[in-house]
């Protein structure tokens, strides 16, 4: 009975394999990392991660400068500095009635928030008025960021039809549809938007 219980148990894995696989490309057209992310998937849910992601304040400076995370994280900003930071945004995904202020705290103090909606949330301190920083909150799991060449790899994508979004500071997002069989190439040519600034 046991060899007939690991055939199936194999046969079961390379199934449950063979129904994911990875969708991959390049971003070109822009400098700087990128972030590729599927958007929200009609029928289906994903439940939020209980996993916290952080932002700090150090140096003058938001770090990391992008962060991404999944709709409904919990996002910890702390102030490493020895001055006071503030964190504020002023939309989420272009939508100005979501804009927040979180105030203004000291070193060594940290606040936290939870992203429950979707997009590029421009982030800002306004007592130091150089500082920015970007959140881009996906509404799956499933994203990634490039790497210095502008290559990204999103893995253990269950085959199907998806819209897929390439984003970048200071470019035009690009939406595409892509329908993933195990490995998949969805390239992107980003186009700058002239006058954007911090």
């Amino acid at each position: 009975m046991k060899p007939v219980l690991s055939v199936v148990f194999i046969t079961l894995l390379v199934t449950a394999a063979s129904n994911a696989g990875t969708i991959k490309g390049k971003v070109s057209g822009v400098s700087g990392e990128s972030v590729i992310y599927i958007e929200a998937i009609p029928g289906k849910a994903f439940p939020a991660p209980t996993g916290h992601a952080s932002m700090d304040q150090k140096a003058l400076l938001f770090q990391p400068h992008i962060l991404v995370v999944q709709q409904g994280t919990t996002v910890e900003f702390q102030n490493s500095d020895t001055v006071a930071h503030n964190v504020a945004w002023s939309s989420v995904g272009g939508n100005k009635k979501l804009a927040h202020n979180m105030g203004t705290w000291p070193k060594g103090e940290m606040r936290s928030f939870k992203f429950d909606n979707p997009g590029a949330i421009p982030l800002m301190c306004y007592v130091h008025p150089e500082m920015s920083a970007y959140i881009i909150v996906s509404p799956t799991p499933y994203f990634a960021t490039t790497d210095k060449s502008g290559e990204y790899r999103i893995e253990n994508v269950p085959d199907g039809s998806y819209t897929v979004t390439a984003w970048n500071e200071g470019a035009k997002s690009q939406s595409k549809s892509v329908t993933s069989s195990g490995d998949t190439t969805a390239d992107f040519t980003l186009t700058k938007l002239i006058g954007v600034g911090h």
